[in-house]
């Protein structure tokens, strides 16, 4: 399906769904503890750069691990999904699940794009990649505005692919020291967003976790 019809399919209607169907889930939930919640996020989203990297290499230099790397990492977006089930609930997991397997998708064939030189093709992917990564932002922020603001959501989403891209042009370029220092801020911005993820949840549901 074309990733912006799917877009148009997240209207306010689900939108506000979402931000409250949380309480069954959530009550049912043992307590968490804080520290293994945080770290557990942590390791979601480094297994999103990492065989997002892997993947990158893999494409560029045509080795015969491609497909098998894009379905690990195609995998990484159900498992992130799957993370926010227990708060949000099935339906609102196996959208953001729907949403970042665009995203993998989109930069999938942004990566395709930029090997063979289209430029036009390139514009294009880069456009849908950008309008996923806004309404994956909008789709978290309606769970949890108070804790995950569309504004910072959105900025930290674009900072994600924008440092993303740079590595991928550097690998495609055979800059492999521009490839490997713009993995690295990668590293630290995911980090960074995958913190205000997990502390986002457990200030909304306090109750459901213990130091």
């Amino acid at each position: 399906m074309n990733p912006m019809k799917r877009f148009a399919r997240l209207g306010p209607p689900v939108l506000f769904a979402l931000a409250f169907s949380f309480g069954t889930a959530a009550e049912a939930a043992v307590p968490i503890a804080r520290a293994s919640f945080h770290d557990d996020m942590r390791r979601l989203w480094e297994d999103h750069i990492t065989w997002t990297r892997l993947y990158i290499v893999s494409a560029v230099g045509n080795l015969p691990d491609k497909t098998l790397t894009a379905q690990r990492l195609l995998r990484n977006q159900a498992d992130i999904g799957n993370a926010v089930k227990p708060f949000y609930g099935e339906e609102a997991g196996d959208q953001l699940t729907s949403l970042l397997t665009d995203h993998i998708l989109i930069a999938a064939a942004l990566i395709d794009a930029a090997i063979a030189m289209d430029a036009m093709e390139v514009e294009e992917q880069t456009v849908l990649w950008y309008a996923n990564a806004d309404a994956i932002a909008e789709f978290l922020s309606a769970a949890n505005p108070r804790y995950w603001p569309l504004d910072e959501l959105k900025a930290e989403m674009r900072e994600h692919l924008t440092l993303t891209l740079n590595e991928t042009v550097a690998q495609i370029q055979g800059d492999y020291a521009a490839s490997i220092a713009a993995y690295d801020q990668v590293h630290e911005q995911i980090l960074h967003m995958a913190d205000m993820l997990s502390a986002g949840i457990i200030r909304q549901f306090p109750p459901k976790f213990r130091m």
